[in-house]
């Protein structure tokens, strides 16, 4: 099969793969939603990636708006990313001791988030959050976590309470195999309530440590923050002395090179990374304000470690695409594409009379299938699901390769042209006349 459209997607490869990953791997997935839980059918099993383009075992290929779900903003195998990680394996795969890669990877980030003044690197955005959410109750001496419903923060025994992304497509938001002394800590909250945070704040703001939050929520779909949002959570948090953590792991360098702080121009103490920083490869890193971040073993308390944390392979990939998006056309380019693929779709829905509700932000977009808007985890849920599952579906059988879960953002990438965008767009149209 070739993109652009096809009336009968042959996958059978791919079916077989997954019949046999499921006798290793449990629900034959590294991560749930992958698994096809929310759309229904069998996962496809992919085996390279060039530009805008993923190939499958059975030779289909697809135009991708998932991109590793965010980290390929410059496009799959993007030669000369691939070209500088080639030279730095070649030199060893890790050392478990410090490179002047780590250094040059940190100025790169702290360039583009001043917030940022001094920054660990770790291995996942999981990472990166469990050791934000550690090293702030170190800061503060305080047990108090507030976290937003809706919001995923990495599978974090704390956090994974109220979590959105695979966690809602699954429909258990609430993990079993975490004690309940875990959570006890942990308020979630409605995200874009502020009036709820400074009402639990104004009760008990000298018990929590830390606000961590999803500046711009991406587990839940794209949703976005109302407006006054994040400057109260930033007024709140000055006044009792509360840690506030944005969790940039998906908006770090994608929505902005700033991430969603330059945007809002709000400076948070703790920034949590990953995704785009490692250019492809597994990464995390967690920021923040020199008097926080001294905290850290080894001349602070604050213990965290890592093996693997600042390997060779990653730190290239990073600098690589982070040198890249220097270039202040790029994110120029980004948004134009962004919204060309946004704006058609929405037209498309109109036309055919879906119900539907649009977010998007910088190359990060989502389409709600549902009648009224989405502000939080409670709208997000009121989603027609089944409607999504049949766009999913219907745009695969083209040759696009969206999300399979509607709480999940599509990403645009450098690689994608007007061409590609155009074809989905038209693909769009004609899959909506069935659903």
């Amino acid at each position: 099969m070739v993109h652009f459209g096809i009336s009968i997607l042959i996958t059978e490869k791919s079916k077989k793969a997954f019949t046999e990953a499921q006798e290793f791997i449990p629900g034959g997935v590294n991560s749930p939603v992958r698994a096809f839980g929310g759309v229904g059918g069998t996962p496809i099993f992919f085996k390279s990636g060039s530009g805008c383009q993923l190939t499958d075992v059975d030779d289909n290929k697809y135009v991708d708006y998932v991109g590793s779900w965010g980290p390929l903003i410059l496009g799959h195998a993007e030669p000369s990313v691939v070209a500088r990680i080639q030279d730095a394996v070649a030199k060893g795969t890790s050392f478990g001791a410090p490179t002047e890669l780590e250094v040059r990877l940190a100025q790169l980030i702290k360039e583009a988030m001043p917030s940022i003044e001094k920054i660990r690197m770790v291995n996942s955005g999981t990472e990166a959050t469990m050791s934000a959410i550690r090293l702030a109750r170190g800061f503060t001496k305080r047990d108090g976590v507030i976290k937003f419903e809706g919001c995923y923060h990495g599978h974090v025994d704390s956090l994974l309470v109220q979590a959105g992304s695979g966690a809602t497509t699954l429909g258990a938001p609430d993990s079993p195999g975490i004690p309940q002394d875990f959570v006890k800590h942990t308020i979630s909250l409605p995200y874009n309530d502020i009036e709820a945070v400074r009402d639990v704040c104004a009760r008990c703001g000298k018990e929590i440590a830390c606000i961590i939050v999803e500046a711009v929520a991406g587990n839940m779909g794209v949703v976005l923050p109302k407006k006054g949002y994040l400057e109260g959570l930033r007024e709140i948090t000055q006044k009792h002395g509360i840690v506030l953590i944005f969790d940039e792991v998906m908006t770090g360098f994608r929505v902005a090179h700033g991430g969603v702080q330059s945007i809002y121009n709000i400076k948070p103490d703790i920034t949590t990374l990953g995704k785009i920083i490692g250019g492809g490869l597994p990464v995390g890193a967690y920021g923040g304000k020199k008097e926080i971040m001294d905290n850290i073993s080894p001349i602070g308390a604050v213990y965290q470690a890592g093996t693997l944390s600042g390997n060779p392979a990653a730190m290239t990939a990073g600098i690589a695409t982070l040198e890249i998006l220097k270039d202040p056309s790029i994110y120029k380019k980004l948004e134009e594409k962004t919204k060309r693929l946004a704006t058609g779709m929405e037209k498309v829905c109109n036309d055919a009379k879906i119900p539907a509700y649009h977010t998007r932000i910088g190359s990060m977009l989502c389409t709600f299938f549902t009648e009224q808007p989405v502000t939080d985890y409670a709208t997000a849920k009121k989603c027609n699901t089944k409607r999504y599952a049949k766009f999913f579906h219907g745009m695969l059988e083209k040759g696009y390769y969206f999300a399979p879960s509607q709480f999940e953002a599509a990403f645009v990438s450098l690689a994608h042209g007007e061409k590609e965008i155009d074809a989905t767009i038209a693909a769009f149209k004609d899959v909506a006349k069935n659903i």
